[in-house]
């Protein structure tokens, strides 16, 4: 949260977790209510005074304003001419664009200076995409079930579950080193790195892992399960098919329909001088996205560096009929 001002009061909640040590204190910085369209997580803010729509992306590296934003709210540009951008495939110059003040309801950051996306935009109700540069700072509860997100800061919680809600316990993964949001996950058995990715509509595996499990394009039993657009990135195609299982944690879901494709085709992995930054060092082999998140109350507890889940309904992994790129995204 650095170079946020916070205006509302913490809400300490010492020992809401089960059995939690009465040092342990958990403070909720924020809630923001949470709107899915085109299955995306939406919130509003402001920009300069404007009221803007802002996407939550933790599968992003870095927050972004849309360039029809800049435009409509008369932002200024300049380049940047060293930056490469996670997601991005392009060779134009990379832009910045000055916002003299920021809000998400009582929250504030003023002179931000922030990338401007490469190419793609999400329409006229998405003006800012919101990253990991954010949300790396600080612990994150997507209730997308209750269609909310809440902000927290956790204190001498060592030990302790943080998911104060899950009286009967909640399932657990061990985030990795980084600041992404993965972890590791199994699909018919094996271990895998999963991206929890809240800018992804639906979950997928890499065509290339898929394939290790023998399910490829051609195999029985798979069909085409629509397309999707990234920021700056080209359309992506989807397939579907049976796998064995799937499981995160205590969690294991038995013969299920998940979809793969090549997720990171179109993706810039190296800075201009060549390198690969250190974000991309370990590409995940799967994405958990929005669907997974509607299905699941989901703690990310960069403090302890795990995260924490409960199943609340529904189908993790619904694969309806085959949408164009436009209904996806």
């Amino acid at each position: 949260m650095k170079n946020w001002m916070l205006l509302a009061a913490s809400v300490v909640l010492a020992g809401s977790a089960a059995a939690a040590p009465q040092d342990c204190k958990l403070m909720r910085i924020e809630e923001w209510p949470v709107r899915l369209e085109r299955n995306l997580p939406i919130i509003d803010g402001e920009i300069n005074g404007q009221k803007v729509g802002i996407l939550l992306d933790t599968g992003a590296e870095r927050s972004v304003v849309t360039r029809s934003a800049a435009t409509r709210l008369m932002l200024s540009r300049y380049d940047l001419a060293s930056s490469r951008l996670y997601a991005v495939a392009t060779d134009k110059p990379v832009e910045a664009v000055q916002i003299d003040e920021f809000r998400i309801g009582p929250a504030v950051r003023k002179n931000w200076n922030v990338l401007l996306a490469a190419e793609h935009d999400f329409g006229a109700e998405v003006s800012l995409i919101l990253g990991e540069d954010f949300f790396s700072a600080v612990d994150v509860e997507f209730d997308f079930p209750n269609r909310a997100v809440r902000l927290y800061q956790a204190k001498d919680c060592d030990g302790v579950s943080l998911a104060y809600w899950a009286k009967d316990g909640a399932g657990e993964a061990a985030l990795e080193p980084g600041a992404k949001t993965t972890f590791t996950v199994a699909v018919n058995g094996r271990p895998m790195l999963a991206l929890l990715d809240t800018g992804a509509s639906v979950s997928a595996l890499t065509t290339s892992h898929a394939a290790r499990y023998g399910v490829t394009t051609k195999s029985p039993g798979v069909t085409t399960a629509g397309c999707s657009i990234g920021i700056g990135r080209k359309p992506v195609d989807y397939w579907s098919g049976p796998f064995e299982s799937f499981a995160i944690g205590n969690e294991v879901i038995r013969n299920p329909t998940l979809r793969f494709a090549d997720i990171f085709k179109d993706m810039v992995f190296a800075d201009a001088g060549g390198r690969m930054p250190s974000y991309f060092a370990d590409l995940p082999q799967m994405v958990l996205g929005v669907d997974f998140l509607r299905a699941h109350r989901v703690y990310v507890a960069r403090s302890q560096r795990k995260l924490y889940f409960t199943y609340t309904g529904g189908t993790v992994f619904p694969v309806g009929a085959a949408k164009g790129c436009q209904d996806l995204r």
